[in-house]
């Protein structure tokens, strides 16, 4: 992918840049993490559109971003070019990322018992990223509806030959008590690793029910996790066809014709995009502000993730127009391959592990931007009395709490806090979030605009007050997974 060298430069070696950047003499002093300047950076956010317009160019003048596509590559020139417009100092950091393009997706049940003649019933699904390919004409096979892992084992002699639907329903229930994440993670283990574990047992296709809340008969993708040597069809179906399939396999057999026409493409070139607000007094020592680039090819991913690459973005806006310079360097990236392979966290990580400790804090946002009420961070028991300031400047607005985790293990900056820079992410209302995730309504008039505001308040005070704190909060201690 070519993009315009006159506005984009490529530097080999990230680990060294801040160290070798030149600050002018001139600069005003940092007014460091004074209470007034905390609350300044927030008013400022909080009065704010700049999030809101960036997010609107991602969404409505590109769409969809799956690594490999034009979309990915077109969102890395807007964004490099809206970071430099800001006057960060902006590299392109080669990542080679996996190029999965999606083809025809169709799915008809063909037969049961007590179907009419001549009556065949449509299925809404969609394939899993990295789904392998039925014949053009299709397949027809009889489905085998399970509801956990233990049942797959149980009926493991009835697999072979079989369209698996692994039908195990979100808890939504846990998502309106503040419990969403865990809740998406119990869903997408079987969209994980359900279609592996049917390949390995002779099935002929998988299919996973939607991994999310409200059932608008949306069906939601997501990775696979197969692999090349078992590569079989795998799709989403919606929680409304998951349901009906179960309810007539209580019947009698159920035949299914799946066609689902998907390639696994070479991989592709693309980019994270990287900008640098140098520090005053500690340019070697990086504090990062993210969100990853990529998105499903179903939707523009408004909430996933383009507000939060938007939001992360507008910490550079403010602290210019307050003509703010943090004494370390702050540190913006837009992550690319998140969705699919991690291909950008695992080249970042790669170039700066010599680096690691010169990285004080990194925050990423990739829960969508509903409403803020604070972080959660993997810092030292001892340093969570350091961050009452903070939370004192964001109380305002509703996000001053602060919560301390062993592990945040948040996507992109996993691998970086295993080597033990401390995370940080937004804890923000995820009741609603996993309705439209990696759905096709994930778009810009789900984004409320006050919410934004705030997260870009929360991103902007974070990233300003670990710049500038002047006390150690210690190493993240991760162990290995």
């Amino acid at each position: 992918m070519n993009f315009p060298g006159r506005h984009l430069r490529r530097l080999p070696i990230l680990g060294a840049i801040a160290g070798a950047l030149i600050v002018p003499a001139a600069l005003a002093a940092s007014p460091g993490n004074d209470p007034a300047a905390l609350v300044k950076i927030r008013d400022a956010a909080m009065t704010s559109d700049y999030a809101w317009q960036r997010t609107e160019d991602m969404t409505d003048l590109i769409g969809p971003r799956l690594s490999g596509s034009p979309g990915a590559a077109a969102a890395v020139t807007q964004v490099a070019e809206a970071m430099r417009k800001l006057g960060a100092k902006v590299t392109l950091q080669p990542v080679k990322v996996p190029h999965w393009v999606r083809g025809i997706e169709t799915g008809e049940l063909v037969d049961y018992t007590g179907r009419p003649a001549g009556i065949t019933q449509r299925i809404v699904l969609t394939a899993l990223g990295g789904s392998g390919a039925t014949p053009v004409e299709g397949l027809v096979a009889p489905v085998l509806v399970l509801n956990s892992f233990e049942e797959l084992k149980a009926r493991s002699a009835e697999v072979k030959g079989k369209i698996v639907l692994f039908d195990v329903a979100f808890d939504q229930h846990m998502a309106d008590r503040g419990l969403a994440g865990p809740a998406y993670g119990a869903g997408s283990n079987y969209r994980r690793n359900g279609p592996r574990l049917a390949a390995e047992l002779g099935a002929v296709g998988a299919l996973v029910r939607s991994v999310g809340g409200a059932a608008y008969r949306l069906p939601h993708t997501g990775s696979s996790g197969l692999s090349d040597d078992a590569r079989i069809p795998a799709a989403a179906v919606t929680a409304e066809d998951a349901m009906l399939m179960a309810r007539l396999a209580k019947r009698g057999p159920v035949k299914l014709k799946l066609v689902l026409t998907p390639k696994n493409l070479p991989d592709a070139a693309s980019f994270n995009v990287i900008a640098d607000l140098p520090g005053t007094e500690k340019p070697e020592e990086i504090v990062i502000v993210s969100g990853h680039l990529d998105s499903w090819d179903l939707s523009p991913g408004a909430h996933d993730d383009a507000a939060a690459v938007a939001s992360a973005m507008a910490v550079f806006d403010v602290l210019k127009k307050l003509d703010y310079r943090p004494r370390r360097t702050i540190r913006f990236i837009a992550w690319m391959n998140e969705e699919n392979g991690m291909r950008g966290a695992s080249t970042y990580l790669a170039a700066e592990q010599a680096n690691t400790a010169r990285h004080f804090g990194a925050i990423e946002s990739d829960n969508g931007v509903g409403r803020p009420f604070g972080l959660r961070a993997s810092v030292t028991p001892q340093s969570v009395k350091l961050f009452a300031p903070l939370q004192a400047a964001l109380q305002p607005i509703g996000a001053g709490v602060f919560q301390r985790q062993d592990v945040l293990a948040t996507g992109d900056l996993a691998g970086l806090e295993r080597a033990g820079v401390p995370s940080f992410a937004p804890i923000v209302d995820t009741a609603n979030y996993f309705d439209i995730h990696h759905t096709p309504a994930d778009t810009l008039d789900k984004v409320d605009p006050d919410s934004l505001r705030r997260n870009v308040a929360l991103m902007a005070a974070t990233a300003w007050y670990l710049a500038n704190m002047e006390q150690p909060i210690g190493r993240s201690s991760v162990p290995a997974p």
